[in-house]
């Protein structure tokens, strides 16, 4: 792999000039004096592998979590068809493989992929800066994913060619199930596959650390004349706690991965030992827990953007919603042993940790109470992102208050290690942190397309997206309560009614998601053009941002050309015709 990279990096080296490029995202001139050279960016695929532009690496993350959203999603949607009957189809083996593969895509491959995407694309902008602090750093960090997803994948790849078979030590890879000991042989969890993972895991980690280095020397060093601490916007804060938190958590899981690679490999025992096994989990959920919160804080920066563009009013106790993100940021690395309640540590240990898991929930319905008092007496405009924001809130409290009962310990002792901890885990991360992330790309899809997209496909593929979501994961909270364990393809016959259910939101949510790329892909290409700066209508109740401005300059710069069907809805507060408003695609149902 080392090879490779060296062979690509001498390849482009002697096709493009690097210090061509200028760091702002036009591509163009920047300052002569600087040692800039005014040129513009290569066509075609070199752009895209050499731009340090950071917009369009804001894309590239964007399509990248696309991508492995898409892998990891069909991943479950196999899982879940395998559990309509009790008997596994699949084998063991393979639903094993993919029970660890989609968790791994979604956290580490998709959740924080796309959210540097969001981040690359619109820190600079809001911040007022020319680019990142570090652009080639930027680029750099995320040329490391794609082989990263491809060491991760590998044993997808090799199992058919007789070869290693992919990992099947779920995503926590305990010890001493991760090691090999679990089986006859290494072989009895993925072998070389797990290997493999391994490395890809310490690679997306060295790329997230490289990317929450440039974010935060970015936002302390770049921001415009007018920007101060007192009035940076929430994105940012979010954004800049968030690269806080992978400061700290991702080079502790590195650590562990090449403990554990080197006890596999080297003949090392570090976890091989009497404890060995609590001590992974220790190192393990040190990064794991903060690692919600890496992916939960953005989103949450997002839905506190974007929502009170929708309320017609600015967010309801701002500096409260700045504590709570940093008080959160503080509490996440305090919380980690509640998920080792039922591994016999220290009584007096387990209510500490448990006090301080119930303590972050604080801060968490600080954040719930702003957004919900920000849409109070609002001019409520239910467009497609407003709709996510409202189901990001919904499913988050659902998510939260269930997890607030397994940070209690009589009862997670009862509830650890059921579908009730996978319930909790996927309201959080599907029902909250993907709804926001889809409120993101609606809201900015106009931003970076210069197109509208089809607002009634929006609204079909939200209602869609929002009942299946519940009716699989409160299936799974069910199940849990009727004590059916986590991590098994097979399962007792009294267990197949819910388990059906979850099967039929599943899918619900693979109809959902499949109307959703159809509208991206479509719209990109066909959409009908933004022809006004301020296409969500903004300015009427004075709440339009920074990067709507930045638009509206690019816009007047480009020079018009022909695109679009007239016909599609814009689901903005843009016109659809110039001779009628269509108010209810416009503003919607107040």
């Amino acid at each position: 792999m080392g090879v490779f990279l060296v062979a690509v990096a001498t390849f482009l080296t002697r096709i493009e000039n690097w210090r061509s490029y200028t760091p702002v995202g036009g591509g163009g001139s920047f300052i002569e004096e600087s040692g800039y050279i005014d040129e513009e960016k290569p066509a075609g695929i070199v752009r895209w592998l050499t731009t340090v532009d950071h917009k369009d690496i804001g894309i590239l993350y964007g399509l990248y979590g696309i991508i492995a959203f898409a892998v990891g999603g069909l991943m479950v949607v196999i899982m879940r068809l395998d559990l309509i009957t009790a008997n596994s189809l699949l084998g063991t083996a393979t639903y094993n493989s993919l029970l660890t593969s989609h968790g791994i895509t979604m956290l580490f491959l998709f959740g924080t992929p796309i959210i540097a995407a969001f981040a690359n694309y619109l820190i600079p902008l809001i911040i007022g800066a020319d680019d990142m602090a570090f652009p080639r750093i930027n680029a750099i960090a995320f040329w490391l994913l794609p082989p990263a997803a491809l060491l991760i994948w590998a044993g997808f790849f090799a199992k058919p060619l007789g070869l290693f078979g992919p990992a099947q030590t779920a995503w926590t890879m305990y010890t001493p199930l991760s090691l090999g000991a679990a089986g006859p042989s290494a072989d009895a969890v993925g072998g070389a596959g797990v290997d493999l993972m391994l490395l890809g895991l310490h690679l997306s980690g060295i790329a997230a650390t490289m990317g929450a280095i440039n974010f935060i020397a970015t936002i302390f060093t770049q921001r415009g004349e007018e920007v101060s601490w007192a009035n940076l916007d929430i994105f940012s804060w979010t954004i800049l706690t968030q690269s806080g938190l992978i400061l700290f958590a991702f080079p502790l899981l590195g650590s562990a991965l090449l403990m554990l690679l080197a006890d596999r490999n080297l003949g090392t025992a570090f976890f091989l030992t009497d404890g060995g096994n609590i001590l992974w989990q220790h190192l393990f959920w040190f990064f794991g827990h903060p690692e919600v919160y890496i992916l939960v804080l953005p989103m949450m920066g997002i839905v506190s953007y974007v929502l009170p563009r929708f309320a017609g009013r600015k967010l309801f106790g701002f500096k409260f919603v700045v504590y709570s993100t940093l008080a959160i940021g503080v509490l996440s690395f305090g919380v980690w042993a509640h998920h080792m309640f039922a591994t016999g540590i220290d009584p007096r240990v387990r209510a500490s940790f448990m006090a301080v898991s119930m303590a972050i929930a604080i801060p968490s319905a600080v954040k719930t109470f702003n957004w919900i008092t920000t849409l109070w007496n609002g001019r409520v405009r239910l467009t497609t992102p407003m709709l996510f924001c409202i189901g990001f809130i919904s499913n988050f409290i659902i998510g939260g208050v269930t997890g607030v009962f397994l940070a209690s310990i009589p009862i997670d002792l009862v509830l650890h290690d059921t579908y009730y901890v996978v319930g909790h885990f996927h309201y959080v991360v599907m029902g909250a942190i993907a709804f926001a992330g889809f409120a993101g790309i609606y809201y900015w899809f106009p931003l970076v397309t210069n197109r509208m997209y089809q607002a009634s496909l929006g609204k079909a593929h939200f209602w869609l997206t929002m009942v299946g979501s519940n009716i699989t994961f409160l299936a799974m909270i069910l199940l849990g309560y009727g004590g059916m364990p986590r991590r098994y393809a097979t399962y007792l016959p009294e267990f197949a009614t819910l388990h059906q259910v979850a099967t039929l939101g599943a899918v619900l949510l693979l109809i959902g998601q499949i109307i959703w790329l159809y509208n991206m892909v479509s719209s990109w290409f066909e959409g009908k053009r933004v022809e006004s700066g301020d296409p969500w209508n903004l300015r009427q109740d004075n709440v339009r941002t920074v990067e709507w401005q930045w638009f509206e300059q690019k816009l007047d710069t480009q020079i018009a050309t022909d695109g679009g069907d007239e016909d599609v809805a814009t689901d903005g507060g843009e016109p659809a015709d110039e001779a009628e408003t269509v108010d209810d695609e416009r503003d919607g149902d107040a």
